[in-house]
């Protein structure tokens, strides 16, 4: 139970900078951050955050709003829960070990959804992590 929670938490970290990467095509960095902060906050404690650049959000484009939304669903929502319980659970040196193998998933994710690149020296880094990740298990 403590590897699937740590490995919903990996994925989730894994996927979400591909839907933060397009939906800030237009707009600024600190101003995605604060969509995301703000989508988490409104699901989990049902407040909302006003900042102060709050007068920016009416020129937000809504195609950024719902991919902020789903990369604060992903990294925020259900990979920070699947942590805090994987944690609750299990040993923290193994779940932090799964957890930071999400840069996989993203190499993978930002080639399908992007286009990146995926380089050789990628591909060595990737199976250096899978064998540190089989040798920490």
């Amino acid at each position: 139970m403590v590897f699937l929670l740590a490995l919903v938490g990996m994925l989730c970290w894994g996927i979400a900078p591909i839907f933060a990467k397009i939906g800030l095509n237009n707009i600024n960095p600190f101003l995605g951050l604060t969509l995301r902060t703000l989508f988490t906050a409104v699901m989990v404690s049902g407040w909302m955050l006003i900042s102060g650049s709050a007068y920016q959000i009416k020129t937000i484009p809504v195609n950024a709003w719902v991919l902020m939304g789903i990369e604060a669903v992903l990294a925020t929502l259900i990979g920070d829960l699947a942590y805090f319980a994987a944690i609750k659970k299990g040993n923290v040196s193994l779940v932090t070990i799964i957890m930071s193998s999400s840069p996989l998933v993203t190499v993978l994710c930002s080639a399908i959804f992007l286009g990146e690149q995926i380089t050789l020296t990628r591909v060595i880094g990737a199976g250096l992590v899978v064998i540190g990740i089989a040798l920490a298990i």
